[in-house]
């Protein structure tokens, strides 16, 4: 009996040797996930520079040209405001005329309703 307690005392020593040294290991660190490559960035396009509209021109030549486009454009505001003008007497006479073929329509329409009603009093149709 003494040589079964000390087989089975050695097996519980070994085991109980054996389980401290299973939590005494520390876990390894969760691995770091690679850095994924950065993407290049977008460069903007670099905008092209503006261009003078006349680049050879002076400043005396500009006010001329300026001066000589100003006197056109009043031109033609000019003719336009002509225009407007006829345009306008041109409608005032399309109304003028609408009013009158509108009383003539009702002057025509009167004399067929008189004719009508003198038709149906007077049954009595000479021919």
């Amino acid at each position: 009996m003494n040589k079964n307690l000390i087989f089975s005392l050695t097996i519980v020593i070994f085991l109980l040797s054996s389980i401290p040294s299973v939590y005494s290991q520390e876990p390894e660190p969760p691995k770091i996930p690679e850095p994924s490559p950065e993407p290049k960035p977008i460069k903007v396009p670099e905008p092209e520079p503006i261009r003078e509209p006349f680049p050879e021109e002076s400043d005396t030549a500009k006010i001329q040209r300026l001066t000589e486009e100003n006197t056109k454009l009043k031109e033609e505001n000019f003719n336009l405001q002509v225009q407007i003008v006829e345009l306008n007497d041109i409608i005032e006479n399309l109304q003028a005329i609408t009013m009158e073929q509108i009383k003539v329509i009702l002057e025509l329409v009167n004399q067929l309703r008189e004719t009508i009603f003198e038709m149906v009093n007077n049954p009595n149709i000479d021919l």
